[in-house]
Parts: structure tokens; sequence; C-alpha cells
């Protein structure tokens, strides 16, 4: 009979390589952009610009975690976090949203449909 150890050393969950969302939308990289303006690239090669300074200059933000990106050393620190933009402190855009914005106008070298 196995010791419990011996089972513990071996494992599956150790064998398996932890579950990745292939969901398209998902970010894979994030560049700031000036003008409050992100590039972002998600999971199936679809690349585009998301622009956010009409949302970050609107009253929506006063008081929430979205009002320290109106600051541009702060929106400079948008990173990639599971999938989803993100901030220092916790504020994060929903990428399915982005993703399907990026897909209705195009990528960044294009200009959006009329």
């Amino acid at each position: 009979m196995q010791s419990p150890d011996a089972t513990e050393s071996d494992s599956a969950a150790r064998l398996i390589p932890p579950a990745r969302s292939q969901a398209p939308w998902r970010v894979v990289s994030v560049s700031p952009q000036p003008g409050k303006s992100l590039v972002v690239r998600f999971v199936d090669g679809t690349t585009g610009r998301v622009e956010l300074a009409g949302f970050l200059g609107s009253g929506a933000v006063g008081g929430t975690l979205f009002e320290a990106l109106r600051d541009d050393a702060y929106f400079a620190r948008a990173h990639v976090i599971d999938g989803a933009v993100g901030w220092p402190n916790g504020a994060d855009l929903a990428p399915d949203a982005m993703y399907e914005t990026v897909r209705e106008r195009g990528s960044t070298d294009r200009e959006p449909p009329p």
C-alpha cells in the first residue's frame, strides 16, 4: 500500500497544465497612449484602439476607482491582469465590451466606419 505522501507527490493536478480561457476577447497586451487611449491586442489577434478620454472626463467617474485614471502618469500604469486591462488601484475594464468595440470600429490602422 502506498503512503499518503507518495499519492500527494504523484498528484495529477501538478501534471495537467492550468486551464486557460481561449475566449477571443481576452486581452494579451495593452499599450497606453497619449490622450487617454489604449492600444489593445486580444488573444485572437484582433488589435485596436480604445478611447477613454470622454468616459474619464465625464462626471460619472468622480469618486470612483476610475477617477485616478484622469492622471496621465497613473493612466500609463495600465497592464494586463487575468485577460483584462487593469490598474494598481483595482480599476479594470470589461474585456468583452472592449473587444466588441474594437471589432465594430476596426483596428488602429483604419478609421472607424462613418
